[in-house]
């Protein structure tokens, strides 16, 4: 029974608004207030922050089927000091999942993950992580982190302050995109090259418009 509601569940949002994950309930919890959130499509979101994102995070994302063994090899050869996780990954873990290192929640998260890029699309995917991810405390998705960070909509975003959100990803909480330490913006420049590469070299095909 639970297998059959979380795969009714899974095809469910790949057309609906994800309405909200189980790290955003803890983190309401956590804080005693409402988060900063607003539901954005992919097409009002700046294609220089999805290809930011993607350059950051997943460069291969179009080239995968939800598992990049090669990352995982990687990780694991750098005694996992490195993340060796996919955007749909961790989109999987920020929906259906909670964070933490168990290997039981890994287990699961990659028992997922292809069941998601089975119903999904790539770009719905995409969409699904731009909307749900953490850019600071509180702050959900790139409408809100825009709006925090620069006082834009997401559709407005320049090739920089993509690469300025891009860049906090990995630690959102302890990292200001309006106010890069010189660590975020090194990281922040070399994301844009990663941005306009994977632009260059098709690797954005699955997503970009």
């Amino acid at each position: 029974m639970a297998v059959a509601i979380m795969l009714v569940w899974i095809i469910a949002l790949s057309v609906l608004p994800v309405p909200v994950t189980p790290y955003m309930l803890a983190e309401r919890w956590r804080l005693g207030t409402s988060l900063e959130r607003e539901w954005t499509p992919i097409e009002e979101i700046s294609p220089a922050l999805q290809r930011a994102v993607v350059a950051a995070e997943d460069a291969n994302f179009c080239l995968h089927w939800g598992l990049d063994i090669d990352a995982i090899r990687d990780a694991i050869a750098s005694g996992a000091q490195r993340g060796g996780s996919t955007i749909s990954q961790q989109t999987v873990k920020n929906t259906f999942l909670w964070h933490g290192r168990s290997w039981f929640r890994k287990a699961l998260e990659a028992a997922l993950t292809p069941v998601v890029e089975l119903f999904w699309s790539k770009r719905r995917i995409l969409e699904v992580y731009l909307n749900i991810a953490e850019f600071d405390t509180g702050v959900f998705g790139a409408e809100a982190a825009a709006q925090h960070y620069f006082g834009v909509d997401a559709d407005a975003l320049s090739a920089r302050q993509a690469a300025l959100l891009a860049a906090i990803l990995p630690n959102p909480q302890n990292r200001s995109a309006s106010q890069p330490s010189n660590a975020v913006a090194q990281r922040a420049a070399s994301i844009s090259d990663g941005a306009a590469t994977i632009r260059a070299d098709g690797r954005d095909m699955c997503f970009a418009n």
